[in-house]
């Protein structure tokens, strides 16, 4: 198997990045470092140390200053959980799930059910004509096939999986759409001028993200682009539902606004907004964003010279590049759940110790984010970079298995506590995890606290 130090340079070079930057990495530490059969802790390491290393060679592009950085493997995977560890005046984390998300059995398997947003629960009820309660809802399932149901659930609008082994998972049409396709996809969507960067003390210091994400994998990008000293903007709508402890957990150091996309004035609003933003990060599907006038290609003519990130479930290609997901839908569907079990002798799924498709995930958008943001400074263009869960997965199974993985004790919390560090939030004092990639002369830090939803108006602070 590849050591993490190989793993990332063939993703760094794979994009664009120079050999020579691989030099100022330190990368420490040993796997296994949770009970898993996958390579999760390599993964945490080396997709965080891949937004280290860009945040880096942005800033000797800016500054002409090399610096060194260093991420310790059980460092990034306790930030790869970061929202367990989460602490919001003394209090840990509430329930993850909604009371009937989760597995159940069908005429023919398992099934998983992601019902935290009150409109997906309701479309599963209503597939199954029955209440929101877990008996029912079993009662129900088992009078389905699978995929029926997993075909008529995304038809009414509700994200389930059904739970396939890898090999069955191969065999789809998406997996085979997704086979050829780049783990990070960076290409060029338009001509632009080259956009100097703006001063500043830090590597992102003056970039200013709009970030249209929810949940994880987008927003933690966002928060990875605000530890580097980007202006990030997220933008929510006034009735969307969200997670609330999520929402503080990948909140440090962004601004919060409500745009309300519906409406003409919030269009304006947010086409304002692009006119003036450098990176428009967002997770929604394609097809709505597009609708609204937010296509790829009409933010490249609204403002020519941005850098366009998609987040997508199952990726941009094939039948499912228009369905919904989330990291608990995408482990089932591709075999992770499956394979896990196995591995640990149940009958049945059984779930990676991390939300790790989610958090890779979001350091690859960040680091695709940085990495054509420095393409556009040294050649101009417009530029899409897109990611998928999917694709995160895919690349995690091909790095390997990991021998008895199953069988060391997970982390307690002494082995957590020197990465924990305090500040305060507009939801009172905040325990929270501290970034893993530490640079020698930019080191990484929030600069904003967490505050809810709509805190600001929506409008960008000015430059320095």
């Amino acid at each position: 198997m590849q050591s993490p130090r190989e793993i990332l340079s063939d993703i760094w070079t794979s994009i664009g990045g120079s050999p020579s930057a691989l030099g100022a990495l330190t990368l420490t530490g040993d796997e296994p470092q949770l009970p898993s059969s996958f390579r999760v802790a390599a993964a945490a390491q080396v997709s965080v140390a891949a937004t280290g290393l860009a945040a880096a060679e942005i800033w000797r592009m800016r500054s002409g200053e090399a610096q060194d950085v260093a991420v310790d493997l059980r460092h990034a995977v306790v930030e790869c959980r970061s929202e367990r560890y989460l602490r919001v005046d003394g209090k840990p984390p509430p329930p993850a799930w909604d009371a009937i998300a989760g597995v159940y059995k069908t005429r023919n398997g398992f099934v998983r059910l992601h019902t935290n947003f009150p409109h997906h629960r309701d479309a599963v009820c209503k597939v199954l004509n029955c209440k929101p309660e877990r008996d029912a809802v079993q009662a129900a399932l088992l009078q389905w096939d699978g995929e029926a149901f997993e075909t008529a659930a995304y038809a009414s609008g509700g994200v389930v999986a059904v739970m396939r082994s890898h090999d069955e998972w191969l065999a789809t049409p998406q997996a085979k759409a997704l086979a050829g396709l780049p783990l990070i996809s960076i290409t060029k969507i338009g001509e632009a001028p080259l956009k100097p960067w703006p001063a500043g003390e830090r590597p992102l210091a003056g970039i200013r993200v709009l970030d249209l994400s929810r949940v994880i994998a987008g927003p933690v990008a966002g928060r990875t682009l605000a530890a580097h000293g980007a202006d990030v903007l997220l933008i929510s709508g006034p009735d969307l539902p969200a997670i609330p402890w999520l929402v503080i957990d990948t909140g440090r150091g962004k601004l919060t606004s409500f745009v309300e996309l519906k409406s003409e004035q919030g269009r304006a609003t947010l086409r304002d907004l692009l006119v003036q933003a450098d990176i428009f990060s967002q997770g929604y599907r394609p097809s709505a964003l597009a609708a609204l006038g937010f296509s790829p290609k009409d933010a490249a003519r609204i403002n020519p010279g941005i850098i366009y990130v998609t987040l997508s479930a199952y990726g941009h290609a094939g039948p499912w590049a228009e369905r919904r997901g989330f990291d608990s839908l995408v482990q089932t569907a591709t075999g992770f759940n499956h394979a896990e079990g196995q591995a640990a002798g149940v009958d049945g799924p059984k779930e990676l110790p991390a939300q790790m498709l989610d958090h890779a995930t979001g350091y690859f958008m960040a680091f695709g984010a940085m990495m054509a943001k420095a393409r556009q400074a040294r050649e101009g263009g417009s530029w899409h970079v897109q990611v998928s869960l999917a694709q995160t997965g895919r690349w995690l199974w091909n790095l390997g298995r990991v021998a008895d993985g199953l069988a060391i004790e997970d982390l307690k919390g002494e082995a957590v506590k020197p990465f924990i560090e305090e500040m305060g939030s507009g939801f009172g004092p905040l325990r929270y995890v501290t970034h893993s990639a530490l640079l020698s002369k930019t080191p990484a830090f929030w600069a904003r606290p967490a505050m809810p939803l709509g805190s600001y108006p929506p409008q960008w602070p000015v430059r320095e």
